[in-house]
């Protein structure tokens, strides 16, 4: 499956995905409110990328001009989880491929809500959601151990029924 959009092609992992996953995984600024820390080897990144394969989720390898950028989907229960390398924040990005990414969640699964899960000193990806309808159900302290740091969480929820309407995918998309 792919879906694509103006300048991103979501699509399913695979093996040669490795090094461009990795330089996201590895990089520490990408990592800071992601669930664990940088990867610190390509072996790590290898399990991860392993099990983005074989496991039952909705998760997408995010590309840009054919280049790995990062990642975005679902987990269990419809989390919503994206990343991108740093060297491509600001550019609209993350909310191009939550625009294919959203409605395509919805309509592949019969769920009511999509839900995320957020450091609540993560600004940006606080805006994101907001902009995309997610609104704030509760927060919790001390939910992570990152490192020796404890981490609050903010958690977020996307209700069917306020899904932005769905944007056309462009020729191309599977």
């Amino acid at each position: 499956m792919r879906l694509v959009t103006q300048r991103l092609v979501l699509r399913r992992a695979c093996a040669q995905d490795l090094d461009g996953l990795h330089a996201v995984l590895s990089h520490p600024a990408a990592m800071r409110y992601w669930s664990t820390p940088e990867h610190a080897s390509r072996e790590q990144t290898r399990d991860f990328l392993r099990t983005m394969i074989t496991e039952h989720c909705d998760d997408f390898i995010v590309e840009h001009a054919g280049q790995v950028i990062g990642k975005a989907g679902a987990w269990q229960r419809l989390e919503l989880g994206y990343i991108l390398h740093p060297d491509h924040w600001g550019k609209g990005l993350a909310g191009e491929a939550l625009t294919a990414l959203i409605p395509h969640l919805f309509a592949a699964h019969d769920a009511a809500q999509i839900t995320a899960e957020v450091d609540p000193r993560n600004a940006p990806s606080i805006a994101l959601l907001t902009r995309f309808g997610f609104h704030e159900t509760h927060r919790a302290e001390r939910t992570l151990l990152w490192r020796d740091e404890w981490c609050d969480t903010v958690y977020f929820a996307l209700d069917r029924m306020d899904c932005p309407p769905a944007v056309t995918p462009q020729a191309g998309s599977r």
